[in-house]
């Protein structure tokens, strides 16, 4: 009967996303289910069809030679807090690992690298090609549909880095996609993290984790479709938009000033994103310890992350989750929501088979692989705001309602492999 939950999990998934819809009798539901049918047929590939899911796999390799090749300079720069070898040993899962020196690099390496695609004209014609495809099936445009896939392997920001001269064109709706995908979804350069902690937890922790990023792609265009609509005449501008952008030649440009531009560019991104993180981050410390105040509740404090586990607890059991795993289940959503996914996947790691079950385990590999918690709001206010300023009431708006579809989009991911699992 789990299965059957899940089936039903689904449903009331959409059910939860159309209740937030800001134009309920807008939605497309014909590319709503084409969108979950790509998402099913994609489950079935990437999980029962071997050759698929190893082909996929080789692909993020690729970042992962991305990552590298940013660690080797940051390393020689910032030394083993930029990702180096480490004068100590022991601290745990991801103790080595310094957010500021060696994930944020990355949006500088990706930014260059755009700046050089889109001066040899090699990312217009990509958009394009994306943006056939993907209207005639289901509906999304261009940028909005290349974003989306490209955060299968970037992170939210260094994705819509590829199409930032789109952003200001791109509709309300077609914004929000790339939102919703950037919250729905985890960089390459931190699977390779999340896939150490879960070693000996579930069968292929890589494979799995980079199959959660691939199913996610259409199941966040669905829910982003279902809450924010696209409007005709927005999109009919976007479009008209689209074809037109070019990326602005400076005279005098060379390979070499294109790349210290894009260098450049990165800059007030990383200073945005750190900013709001810090902000976000002491924000929800600050309530927590006001929370704390109250008496202990279980023979714990009361904290954001468990208030927000009780209340999942009922999302957790729609994936296909026994109810007496809900709660446990319900707490590790908690915690990605207002922590992050890391630590998230790390109280997985802690549980005991007493706690859940191995269907449980994978299920909710699935259900946490995505950024959607306050701190990523941040990230989208602060890295989108600094991309595209003339949109940035647009983004402010949009930020905490991705943050919601965002994880709707990896429960609609953790439910669907719950369908595929047996009991």
């Amino acid at each position: 009967m789990l299965p059957l939950q899940s089936a039903v999990g689904m449903v009331a998934i959409l059910g939860l996303a159309w209740a937030m819809s800001i134009r309920k009798r807008a939605v497309n539901w014909r590319a709503i289910g084409l969108g979950l049918l790509l998402q099913f047929i994609l489950a079935v590939l990437l999980t029962k069809v071997p050759v698929v899911s190893t082909a996929f796999g080789k692909l993020n390799g690729l970042v992962i030679a991305l990552n590298d090749a940013t660690r080797a300079g940051t390393s020689f720069v910032f030394g083993y807090i930029g990702g180096g070898d480490v004068p100590w040993t022991g601290g745990g899962a991801g103790a080595p690992f310094v957010f500021a020196f060696q994930s944020m690099p990355l949006i500088m390496i990706i930014s260059a690298l755009s700046a050089l695609l889109f001066y040899w004209n090699v990312i217009p014609p990509i958009v394009r090609g994306f943006a056939w495809v993907l209207r005639r099936t289901i509906g999304v445009d261009g940028p909005a549909g290349m974003a989306t896939t490209m955060n299968i392997f970037l992170g939210n920001v260094e994705s819509s880095l590829v199409i930032r001269p789109y952003l200001i064109a791109e509709s309300r709706a077609g914004l929000f996609v790339i939102m919703t995908a950037g919250m729905g979804m985890v960089a390459g350069t931190m699977m390779v993290i999340y896939a150490t902690i879960l070693e000996g937890l579930i069968a292929n922790p890589l494979g799995q984790i980079l199959t959660a990023s691939i199913l996610a792609a259409p199941g966040t265009v669905v829910i982003a479709f279902i809450m924010v609509p696209e409007d005709p005449e927005n999109l009919s501008a976007a479009r008209r938009s689209e074809a037109e952008v070019v990326l602005p030649r400076h005279q005098g440009d060379n390979i070499m000033s294109v790349i210290a531009r894009g260098t450049i560019d990165a800059i007030p991104l990383i200073l945005n994103i750190c900013a709001m993180l810090i902000v976000l981050i002491a924000l929800v410390t600050l309530v927590n310890n006001i929370i704390g105040l109250f008496p202990d509740v279980a023979g714990a404090p009361l904290t954001l992350q468990r208030l927000f586990g009780w209340v999942m607890a009922p999302l957790a059991w729609l994936l296909g989750i026994p109810w007496a795993e809900a709660t446990s289940a319900g707490q590790l959503l908690g915690t990605k929501m207002v922590l992050n996914e890391l630590i998230a996947y790390t109280d997985l790691a802690h549980l005991g088979p007493n706690q859940l079950s191995d269907r449980t385990r994978l299920i909710m590999t699935y259900a946490l692989c995505g950024f959607a918690n306050f701190a990523s709001i941040g990230i989208t206010i602060g890295g989108l705001g600094a991309m595209v300023p003339e949109r940035r009431s647009d983004i402010v708006a949009l930020a905490p309602k991705s943050m919601i579809s965002g994880t709707l989009a990896t429960c609609l991911s953790g439910a669907m492999i719950g369908l595929l699992t047996p009991g």
